[in-house]
């Protein structure tokens, strides 16, 4: 279990009142701690095929994937821990994407599945945001890629250090409030698997970073909201979201 701990947000003063001691919003912030490419999965979670099925089972696809559905998170989106989650202008609500993130420690390239952790030097958490949106037909490419839109962090835990990548509760908490509960026992593709699927067509160099994918129903923050998502293992990723006006490079005004 993960240790649970108060988190308030005085929004008058920017601090955060973590168990009963003030600390300032920047005092808290950290880097990302990864420089790589991150590359989110679609899919990759029961829920979410089962929840999309029907569509899925239509034009144009007309049956689900059989290979990973891949897309980049860029580097303007890469944001530290304690850093600010802009709103864009006219949006009202963010999707929170609780993702567990692969670290990759050496160049991978047409790995078998037995080797996989060999090519892996850690994991960490990311928060794949998004604003909400319904189409499966095309790269929502102005819904996830805006600035900020994919806090990174605390820090990398040690690949040796998890003993089951494949069985980690994820939690998410908006406003200490429990919105989502899921576990990586729930993917499609283990991480073993997904590494191995991915590199048979491309490869993934030392650095970069693969999102296992977001489980289904993900929560909505809105502007004030704190967001802490929770892996097992690994840590808590702590990021507030704010009316992307008031920020300046991602650093509250």
């Amino acid at each position: 279990m993960l240790q649970e701990e108060t988190v308030l947000i005085d929004n008058t003063e920017q601090m955060i009142i973590r168990n009963g001691k003030k600390q300032s919003f920047q005092e808290l912030k950290l880097d990302p701690p990864v420089s790589g490419t991150i590359y989110g999965t679609l899919l990759n979670y029961k829920g979410v095929l089962e929840k999309l099925s029907d569509a899925l089972n239509k034009d144009p696809y007309k049956q689900p994937p059989k290979a990973p559905i891949l897309y980049i998170k860029p580097a303007n989106t890469m944001i530290g821990n304690k850093m600010a989650i802009p709103l864009p202008e006219g949006v009202e609500e963010l999707e929170i994407g609780a993702s567990l993130g692969i670290v990759i420690g050496r160049k991978a390239t047409q790995v078998r599945k037995e080797e996989v952790f060999n090519y892996i030097a850690g994991y960490t958490i990311a928060n794949d945001v998004s604003i909400p949106h319904e189409s499966v037909y095309r790269p929502a490419i102005s819904q996830k890629c805006r600035d900020g839109f994919c806090p990174v962090g605390p820090w990398v835990i040690e690949r040796d250090a998890v003993l089951n990548p494949d069985a980690l509760e994820i939690r998410v908490y908006i406003n200490g409030e429990l919105k989502q509960k899921n576990t990586t026992a729930n993917l499609i593709r283990s991480v073993s698997q997904l590494v191995a699927d991915v590199t048979e067509f491309m490869s993934l160099d030392e650095g970069d970073v693969l999102l296992v994918g977001v489980p289904e129903n993900p929560p909505l923050a809105k502007a004030g909201d704190q967001v802490r998502i929770e892996i097992e293992g690994i840590g808590s990723l702590e990021n507030i979201v704010v009316y992307e006006e008031e920020l300046a490079g991602g650093v509250l005004k």
